[in-house]
């Protein structure tokens, strides 16, 4: 009599992991500014980003990767994110929410985030940049 192996899946312990690590995190974060910079749609929050991406570009991708239980690139160059502090010199109103979130859901659908991260993101998502906003709208 023979055991046959039964294969359980095993979940990712974080969504780092689930994402795929450092390459999908920069794939994702790459996807997104590249949508940013080219989409109309998205032309108000491309605006508030200044002349260049590359600086935002970078951070997103550092904090990324800490923020979905990856290493703590951001941490370890800059110390705690706090985001609202280091974002309150910029104009963030409902309009730059909404099109931050598009624009990552977009980024996320076009990179192959599993879907049941791909949820799971864009509620985390949405209360961060929501908590963000400094302008009534």
């Amino acid at each position: 009599m023979n055991e046959q192996e039964t294969s359980v899946p095993v979940s990712p312990a974080t969504p780092f992991e689930w994402i795929g690590g450092e390459a999908r995190v920069r794939a994702l974060v790459d996807r997104f500014y590249d949508l940013m910079d080219i989409e109309p749609g998205y032309h108000e929050l491309r605006v508030a980003h200044g002349s260049t991406l590359d600086d935002a570009r970078q951070k997103l991708f550092w904090f990324l990767c800490g923020w979905l239980g990856g290493p703590s690139h951001y941490e370890d160059r800059f110390g705690h994110p706090r985001l609202r502090m280091r974002h309150m010199p910029f104009k963030i109103g409902i309009v730059e929410r909404d099109q931050w979130l598009a624009c990552m859901d977009q980024a996320m659908g076009e990179t192959g985030v599993p879907e049941d991260l791909r949820v799971r993101l864009r509620e985390s998502f949405f209360k961060t940049a929501d908590w963000m906003r400094n302008t009534p709208q």
